[in-house]
């Protein structure tokens, strides 16, 4: 089954964050993920309020948990750590 990888990130510094995002797109790509929604306009309702919401699907949650131990999104993330308050999950869809 398909997963969503979801991010809920608050940018702390944008120089480095902008390494981070520069590099995670390749890693994502090269493991099937696709972004769905990258930063775009949203409403908080509920919980912690994080500017910026990044949704990428996956062909498993699998493949979505093997990019992020890859060695290239562990790469990008060394540059989004001390650049940014961030929560992220995957989840399996019904699709």
């Amino acid at each position: 089954m398909p997963a969503l990888w979801i991010a809920h990130v608050s940018v702390t510094d944008e120089e480095a964050y902008g390494k981070y995002a520069k590099l995670a797109g390749p890693a994502i790509a090269k493991h099937g993920g696709a972004f769905i929604a990258r930063g775009g306009r949203y409403v908080q309702l509920e919980g912690k309020d994080r500017p910026r919401n990044v949704v990428a699907k996956f062909p498993s949650v699998e493949a979505a948990e093997a990019c992020y131990h890859s060695p290239e999104y562990q790469e990008a993330l060394s540059h989004a750590r001390g650049a940014s308050e961030r929560e992220l999950l995957i989840v399996e869809t019904s699709e």
